[in-house]
């Protein structure tokens, strides 16, 4: 596999002449809530008038999920035209600097696409990392860091300093860098970085915050405090602190972006449509069905903190699949003890960690009725039938797991 490094992005973005400089960017990165954040900035962006191109990783169902305009996904034909255009620059690339990674030629063609369409914004979320990402050859007028914590250790580092450095890399020489309240590690990590590159820093707490929130049905209201105006009477269709937290400092990018206050009526309502799969997403009821790709330990503790804050049950039911290279003990440790009863199993990708390992974690934190099954569907099968209406199933571990179980809800096949 190639190692870290952006010699063979740019070399093709050097042979297309640099698509991705022809408009302006916001770059996001963090360990948890990159997605919700990109797709929140995104829709803010476009209900001001700006044509906005979304490149977002990874997908749960088609690759074309992960390219989209204004919330029009990339169309398959689309795709294979891009990609045809593409294919005699990759394979000069793959004979000089060897071979173009998966993720480095979907990045390719995002440059490429939204150059093409003319896209008035380009909103790039990191697939991992930050300054050896292909992602980072972008302007990144504005930089936005949720969360850091620790995860992709085999690659980003064994610290949160280590790995926060590598994600502030995404912070440009004299742009905007809008941060999430972070570890004390990470945010001596991201001040030194704006002080090198002389980048302007927005510290949530203190230049933007989440000013209020309360608990709606389907939602929760928000106040936003922003760089240049506050938003109030705000409406969110999807629960958890963090999702709101990671609201408010959508909004400030996109002021730091226009340099000046958004329209609120404008604010309230892309809040209000949005809907973001496979995060908190509530995708059946009676009994409760909740999906989300919690994956490592922050956003376990984030799932765990958010479902006991907006959601009641009689017994909770953990159907749960997870990379073998996380770290499944510390997870399952968080989620068993809100769980009653657990499904264990392999989620598609060959990834997966063996159910048994599962079972052990769960075990280890207390749940006493665990069971272990081959697949995803099978889990969830049984999950629904165990569960009472009263019941709450929640399935995590994975976006590769949510992939998994989301057709089972939404398609007519699956009943």
């Amino acid at each position: 596999m190639p190692g870290p490094s952006l010699d063979r992005i740019r070399a093709i973005a050097e042979l297309l002449d640099h698509p991705e400089l022809t408009y302006p960017s916001v770059h996001v990165t963090g360990t948890n809530g990159k997605t919700t954040t990109a797709r929140l900035v995104s829709a803010l962006a476009c209900a001001h008038g700006l044509s906005t191109g979304t490149y977002l990783s990874p997908h749960l169902r088609s690759v074309n999920e992960r390219l989209s305009i204004c919330g029009v996904d990339m169309t398959e034909s689309e795709f294979a035209e891009e990609y045809t255009r593409l294919v005699p620059y990759h394979e000069r690339v793959d004979a000089f600097e060897g071979r173009l990674t998966y993720f480095e030629t979907l990045t390719a063609i995002a440059y490429l696409w939204f150059a093409d369409k003319p896209v008035g914004l380009g909103v790039f979320e990191v697939g991992m990392g930050g300054a050896w990402d292909a992602t980072n050859l972008i302007l990144g007028d504005v930089a936005v860091l949720c969360p850091i914590g620790l995860d992709h250790t085999a690659i980003l580092g064994t610290t949160v300093r280590e790995i926060a450095t590598e994600k502030a890399g995404i912070i440009k020489e004299g742009r905007v860098a809008i941060a999430r309240e972070q570890r004390d590690e990470a945010m001596t990590v991201i001040r030194a970085r704006c002080e090198e590159v002389g980048a302007t820093l927005a510290l949530e707490g203190e230049a933007f915050e989440l000013d209020a929130r309360g608990q709606g049905v389907g939602g929760q209201s928000l106040t936003v405090r922003g760089l240049h105006a506050s938003y109030d009477d705000l409406f969110l269709p999807v629960f958890g602190e963090q999702t709101a937290r990671n609201a408010a400092a959508s909004i400030a990018a996109v002021e730091a972006l226009f340099g000046r206050a958004l329209n609120p009526g404008a604010v309230r309502a892309t809040l209000s449509g949005f809907r973001t799969p496979g995060r908190l997403e509530v995708i059946a009821r009676h009994p409760l069905v909740i999906l989300d790709g919690a994956h490592n330990p922050d956003a376990a503790a984030a799932l765990a903190t958010a479902i006991a804050e907006a959601f009641r049950w009689e017994r909770l039911h953990l159907v749960i699949a997870m990379f073998g290279d996380k770290d499944v003990e510390t997870v399952t440790g968080i989620l068993g003890p809100v769980a009653n009863a657990a499904y264990a199993t392999p989620n598609a990708s060959p990834r997966s960690a063996p159910a048994d390992r599962l079972a052990a974690g769960l075990a280890a934190a207390g749940v006493d009725d665990v069971r272990t099954f081959d697949s995803v569907a099978d889990a969830v099968s049984a999950a629904r039938v165990a569960a009472a209406d009263g019941d709450l199933i929640v399935v995590t571990g994975s976006l590769y797991t949510v992939a998994d179980a989301r057709p089972l809800f939404t398609d007519p096949e699956h009943g």
